[in-house]
């Protein structure tokens, strides 16, 4: 028995739904297209703040931030070369766990008391763990009157991505400026901390200049991502509207 021939416009999408499919290949088009320029912006921007960087580390250094001019910010002032003159108060030192390129270790964060009253929280370097008591290091815990250089950071609150700080039992993940002067008594403390140049400590601890500036910019790979998806949307609506016309002529 001969089965009767199918109807292929029933099973053809109607005209509206064909429209409105079309319609939202559209949009998705001029969507993954937005993302691409969003990114192109993303990779002005990125180049700018890498050279502003670049500048301001090879810079001179100038006096840290007094009182007056505390309202800082990561954009405007982050790794900006500073130094600030003081004495080392050693026995409110922080240790802050650190990954270097010295191995596993601490940082070791200890307020710079200034002549005004105020205090910076110096970074003054890396300490293996075997080396973590002070006790260790004695010849390193400066006395008197010093001048710190380094770079300017942005406090770090809260912790590291994988552990929170944890106030009560003094361990630290992050330079966290607001807990660390909480924790040790201190007032007037400056929202910023310094992180020391490679000037080396008496005994050879701790070891300075260790920061790490690195800003990943993979803006123009995003960007060339988005705008290849958005062509890809923009064949197939292309290749439907084709089939469209061809079925169009043929009926």
């Amino acid at each position: 028995m001969n089965k009767a021939p199918s109807d292929k416009s029933e099973k053809r999408p109607s005209p509206a739904k064909r429209a409105i499919f079309c319609a939202c290949l559209v949009l998705l088009a001029a969507g993954l297209a937005a993302l691409g320029t969003w990114q192109l912006q993303r990779l002005a921007w990125k180049r700018d703040l890498i050279a502003r960087v670049d500048q301001r580390v090879h810079a001179a250094p100038l006096p840290a931030p007094a009182r007056a001019e505390w309202e800082v910010n990561a954009a405007d002032d982050e790794y900006r070369r500073v130094s600030a003159a003081g004495t080392l108060a050693n026995d409110k030192e922080t240790l802050v766990y650190a990954s270097t390129a010295l191995g596993p270790g601490y940082w070791v964060m200890t307020p710079l008391m200034l002549a005004d009253g105020t205090v910076i929280l110096v970074n003054r370097g890396f300490v293996p763990t075997d080396r973590r008591n002070s006790d260790t290091r004695r010849e390193g815990e400066l006395s008197g009157i010093v001048e710190i250089a380094g770079l300017m950071r942005m406090s770090e609150p809260k912790g590291s991505l994988l552990q929170s700080n944890d106030l009560a039992s003094d361990r630290w993940y992050s330079r966290d400026v607001a807990a660390i002067a909480l924790k040790r008594g201190l007032s007037a403390v400056a929202p910023y901390f310094i992180d020391a140049d490679a000037t080396a400590n008496p005994g050879g601890l701790p070891v300075g200049g260790l920061t790490i500036i690195h800003f990943p910019n993979n803006h123009l790979v995003y960007a060339i991502t988005w705008y290849g998806l958005a062509a890809m949307v923009l064949v197939l609506l292309l290749f439907i509207l084709r089939g469209d016309i061809g079925r169009g002529r043929r009926e």
